[in-house]
């Protein structure tokens, strides 16, 4: 056991019958790191973080959760984590602080504990105001700030966030993502999916991108983005009969590109050095550019350039 590890994954393989779900992944995950898990529907990304947290028997392979075996020291295992689905957990019938209270008492807090802990809680998710009404009547954010609250009654050291942010609206959503930040401050360690890939660049240090079952890369936002994507030139001249002229130039030294209008040119490019040749080059030959921008590799490049079209 690797001790800067929070978790580690090894060979890890699920099968369903004659469907491999989960095909022989292998990663780690850093202590104190937020570790984004990313994948197609139906690429193998829920099905292995059911096993990371003992909700699903691997078929061969291994898990350590701060070096506790999942399959063979599994309550061990469960006592270092907290888990937040992707649907609330919590009793709508009950209120905020019942529902923390009672979660409370069943992790094994006395009565005491219990109280102190969910006003905590409470206050730490800006629910103290609505602490006493029913569940039913709460918004869709903080619905999901209490599930999050209630997986950190014990204060785990890692945190697994299933899809986190679905449904919420844009401000509640920053919100969640600054109690993210937060909790990795304190020390925590996070292991978060999300259909949102703003999300994962926002969050993640490092992200691992799971297809058909194999792992396809790992790394982080900025090196997943240089690998498999390019910056992009889009630049329009001021006058159409010199939009050719100025597509020869711009192949010229970026070997590509592309006439996607009238006037406007698009082109793949690596070397930003490049962009200044190319503007002397149009000067040169007297041929105004009336717009020019630069587009940097997004995490949507990278998930399509990675990963296969799908059916639902």
């Amino acid at each position: 056991m690797n001790q800067d590890y929070a978790v580690q994954v090894t060979h890890l393989t699920k099968k369903f019958k004659d469907k491999v779900a989960v095909d022989d992944v292998s990663f780690n995950i850093y202590r104190g790191e937020v570790f984004g898990l990313l994948g197609p529907n139906g690429a193998g990304k829920t099905t292995t973080l059911r096993m990371m947290t003992t909700l699903l028997k691997a078929t061969s392979g291994h898990v350590t959760i701060f070096g506790h075996d999942v399959a063979k020291e599994s309550s061990a295992a469960r006592a270092m984590f907290g888990l937040t689905g992707q649907y609330a957990s919590v009793d709508e019938d009950i209120s905020a602080r019942e529902n923390l209270m009672i979660f409370s008492r069943l992790n094994g807090l006395s009565r005491a504990e219990a109280k102190q802990r969910t006003t905590e809680l409470l206050t730490e998710f800006s629910l103290l105001e609505s602490a006493d009404k029913t569940i039913s009547d709460f918004s869709g954010g903080m619905r999901r700030r209490l599930d999050l609250a209630v997986s950190l009654i014990t204060r785990p050291a890692l945190i697994f966030l299933d899809e986190p942010t679905t449904g919420l609206d844009p401000r509640t959503r920053t919100q969640m993502w600054e109690t993210i930040r937060k909790l990795v401050a304190e020390g925590s360690t996070i292991v978060l999916t999300t259909q949102y890939l703003d999300e994962a660049d926002e969050l993640a240090d490092r992200i691992a991108v799971i297809d058909h079952g194999k792992l396809v890369k790992i790394g982080t936002p900025a090196s997943l983005k240089e690998q498999v994507s390019q910056s992009k030139l889009s630049l329009s001249v001021a006058d159409s009969n010199q939009v050719t002229e100025a597509k020869d130039i711009v192949t010229t030294h970026l070997k590509s590109a592309t006439l996607i209008d009238q006037t406007t040119i698009l082109a793949p490019f690596d070397d930003s050095n490049r962009l200044t040749d190319i503007l002397m080059d149009l000067r040169a030959k007297q041929i105004s550019v009336s717009h020019l921008s630069v587009q940097e590799p997004t995490l949507d490049d990278v998930f399509l350039n990675l990963t296969a079209p799908t059916h639902n």
